[in-house]
């Protein structure tokens, strides 16, 4: 890569979206610890609850285990891509771009899928602060995926 004027732009987004994708992965870990200890009991004497649901989640509403699953799914595979990045970051070469611009695009679409249920979840409004930092999280994350992606591409085709 000819360009490394770019290199700290995509270097400091690259550290901004890991450490919000690891916050996004502690608050879903603390999310599904908590739906699995308030959860149903379910043995051979009790019957299935009249609108159970198999990813319940005792806060928030009924998008919440949607929610909840594609945002751990999104934070996941967006920490990879930051290690994906970082190998990318030091290399600064072409031959390192094709690895972590596809991780990093597919952690982004992850994450506005996420982001999609979180719309949903805002939208029917029963959720604690927990899930409201979590959307947020994945609303400002869609913005600087997109960033740090056009970041990566803008730095291989500009020449100097």
């Amino acid at each position: 890569m000819a360009n490394s004027q770019l290199k700290p732009v995509a270097s400091l987004l690259l550290v901004l979206n890991f450490c919000m994708y690891v916050i996004i992965l502690a608050i879903g870990g603390w999310a599904v610890n908590k739906a699995i200890d308030h959860g149903f009991i379910i043995g051979p004497a009790f019957d299935l609850p009249a609108h159970f649901s198999p990813i319940y989640f005792p806060m928030g509403n009924a998008a919440t285990g949607f929610f909840v699953t594609f945002a751990l799914i999104a934070g996941v595979v967006g920490a990879a891509s930051a290690l994906a990045g970082i190998n990318h970051i030091r290399a600064w070469n072409a031959d390192s771009l094709p690895a972590a611009a596809s991780v990093a695009t597919i952690a982004w679409t992850l994450t506005l899928l996420a982001m999609g249920f979180g719309c949903k979840e805002i939208e029917l409004h029963i959720r604690n602060a927990r899930l409201r930092t979590m959307e947020a999280f994945l609303i400002i994350l869609s913005a600087t995926q997109l960033l740090y992606i056009a970041a990566i591409h803008s730095a291989s085709t500009i020449r100097t």
